[in-house]
This record gives structure tokens, sequence and C-alpha cells, in this order.
């Protein structure tokens, strides 16, 4: 018999609480909201006590959010109170920190790479859990003529939202001081690794001579308590989101090129020949609309989820949208290719699945129709919220 429990859930600015919220209280649980900010640090005493102090008043019998904090870890482990995490975020390098393997903590990644990484490290506090939609919300969010009146009225077939990761600020393009002999194994790098799916080998092709140079121009440094290496800094923070900015930009300009493309970014500068550059949108509000009134719809992984499945391709296949996306290892534990989405290995097959998927309309609803009710029978926020109740009752 389920244990009904109130469950107190820390409230950011991030996707998917409302969701996650109705999902506990479904299955007959209260949730208690707890706004927090992410501004201390395990050793500030002064931060830990005001989160024991808020966890007080509200006393529940778990905690939840999505991320992990280890200011939380440490309330919590002082409190003898569950903390119950899912991380979407990738990396979230407040993972890497010695508080991971508190007793108290439940900690869910949706890569199961990361949680390979932990578990061969020997930390029994991580869990495999993927992403999920709630498959009853997207559903109900019909008003499509609503939707057209709006600046986002779509221009073509095919659609991508999501990050270019151009802007000035990131950490690539602030390594200016590096040498020629670097910035030339760095760009080599990117391009082999941009012809590569299913296996990323960007932090063990990082050598002594490259990561001191470029900490030289970038002084990254590993924080107090933290565990993860430099190497996995610069691989994961500034290369892999750099082979992403250029991976998505190239792709993005062969289909708009030659099918046309609406785009929704938050950078609008971004000037892409057949493109229309709709500019950002909210994710909880308003995508969903994109991903049931396009033909195709696009996912190009960020190159530091290794295996994992992007919580944009539940969203699209939640909503009842067609998925194109490039291959990731978890997909095939869980959904059948060509079946209930569809994959690309290169440049050449993007192009030839989106020419075939255009002109097959009834075989590409099919496979639209069969992602959904994947989707709604086995990966919403309930089925996921269940899975994670129920290593506390086991404990």
């Amino acid at each position: 018999m389920d244990i009904i429990m109130k469950i107190g859930m820390l409230t950011w600015d991030c996707f998917g609480r409302e969701d996650m919220a109705e999902a506990f209280t479904k299955l007959g649980h209260s949730v208690t909201e707890c706004p927090f900010l992410d501004n201390g640090e395990p050793e500030d005493k002064g931060a830990v006590e005001e989160l024991e102090r808020q966890f007080r008043e509200i006393s529940p019998d778990a905690l939840f959010s999505f991320n992990y904090f280890p200011t939380v870890a440490v309330a919590c482990k002082n409190m003898g109170l569950p903390y119950i995490s899912w991380v979407y975020d990738s990396p979230h390098v407040r993972m890497y920190h010695y508080t991971i393997a508190y007793p108290t903590n439940y900690v869910f990644v949706f890569d199961s790479a990361v949680y390979e990484e932990f578990h061969k490290g020997g930390v029994p506090t991580i869990y495999y859990l993927p992403m999920a939609a709630n498959t009853d919300r997207l559903k109900e969010m019909k008003d499509l003529n609503s939707f057209a009146k709006t600046s986002w009225k779509p221009d073509h077939e095919i659609a991508f939202v999501g990050s270019l990761y151009r802007e000035k600020h990131q950490f690539y393009q602030r390594m200016t001081g590096i040498t020629d002999y670097t910035r030339g194994y760095l760009e080599g790098l990117i391009e082999a690794q941009k012809l590569v799916y299913g296996y990323n080998f960007i932090q063990e092709a990082l050598p002594d001579k490259i990561i001191k140079d470029m900490q030289k121009a970038l002084p990254m440094q590993v924080m107090p308590g933290e565990v993860e290496s430099i190497e996995y800094l610069f691989a994961q923070y500034v290369i892999n989101r750099q082979i992403t900015a250029s991976e998505r930009f190239d792709l993005l300009t062969l289909v708009a090129q030659k099918y046309g493309l609406d785009l929704y970014t938050p950078d609008q500068t971004v000037r892409i020949p057949g493109c229309a550059n709709h500019g950002a949108l909210d994710a909880y509000s308003w995508a969903p609309y994109i991903y049931k009134t396009a033909s195709v719809n696009l996912n190009i992984t960020l190159r530091s989820i290794l295996k994992g499945i992007p919580l944009r391709a539940f969203e699209i296949m939640g909503a009842g949208g067609f998925l194109l996306t490039n291959f990731q290892e978890d997909f095939l534990s869980f959904f059948t290719p060509e079946e209930d989405f569809v994959y690309f290995e290169s440049r050449e097959d993007l192009i030839a699945k989106i020419s075939y998927y255009l002109k097959n309309d009834e075989e590409r609803r099919q496979i639209a129709r069969n992602g959904f009710e994947k989707i709604a029978s086995g990966h919403t926020y309930v089925h996921r919220a269940k899975e994670m109740l129920s290593y506390l009752n086991s404990g």
C-alpha cells in the first residue's frame, strides 16, 4: 500500500514544476511550494540554517526539486528529510559535489551515461529516470486558430525550437588568448565530433597542453567541495556547447535552404536564408502549438547530453508532433525508430528523411500518433512521480 505524503517542492524558474505538482496530487499526495534561490554554499552555515527554518515551517515528509542543490542536501541530511531531485540540465555541475552521496538523497538523472558514471564511482544515491510530458495538458491545448493569430504564425513545414548558443557571452568565444595550435586542435576536434552520433570523445581527447592553454585564456576552476575534473568543465561547458552551436547552425542552414524553416530561438539576430526567425517563445505555454502544427519537428541534442533523451523530444511527442532527431542511445530503450519517432545519422540522412516524410503524410502522422500514445501510456509526469516515490517507500 502506497503511503500518502506531504511533499515540499522547491519553486524556482524551472520548467515542469506545475506538471510535477499536478502529478504528485493525482497520486493522492499534497504539495506545498517553497520558494528557493540557489545563492548559498553547503559551507555557509547561515544559508543552511535558513533552509532548515523554511522546511520546518512547511513540515514535509519529503522534499522535491528539479536539479540538485548541495545546500538543500545538507539541510535535508541534518533534518533526516528525504531529498528527491530530478536533474534535467546537462551538464549539471552541482551534482559533482561530496554531498551527492548523502543517504537522504534520491537523485534522478535523465541521461543513462551520467547514471553509469556515478554508479561506477560507487555512488548509491543516483537513479536513472528519463524525462516526461504531461499529455493531458498538451492534449487540451487545441486552440490552433488562436495561436495562428500570434506573432509566431508558422511559415514553413519544418520547425526548430531552442537556443543556437551563438550569443557573444558563450565561453568558447571568450577564449581569445589561446595559441594558434590550440585553436586549430579544437576546431579539428569539433569538426570530428560533429560527424559522430552516439559517442562523445571530447573529454578524453583534451591533453594537458591544450587544457593549460585554455585555462590561461579562460581561468575556469573546480569549486571547493566539487569533485569534477577540469577536463570535464572544459569539455562540457565550453567545447560541447560550441559543437552544438556549430552543428545546429549548419544543419538548420542546410534544412532552411532546401525546405524552409521556422526557427524559435532567443537570438533574433540570427539570419539564415530560407529561415523565418520568430524569436523566443515560452516553452510551456506556446511551444506545444509549434509541435502540433509543424509537419516535422527537429531535435538537435546538446552535445553534453551523451545518451539521454532531451526534454524537447518528450514535449514534441507528448504534444502529438512528429519528431525527427539526431541519434541518442536512450531512445532505443523506450521507443521504436520509424514507429514512434525517426532519427538521422548524418547531414545527408537528415535531408533524405525530411524529403521522404514530407511526401508521405499518412505515415508521418501515424508515427506522430504512435509517439503520443507511447508517451501517454508510460512516460507522463505521473508515471515518473510514482517511480520516484517507490524508491522512498521501498526504503
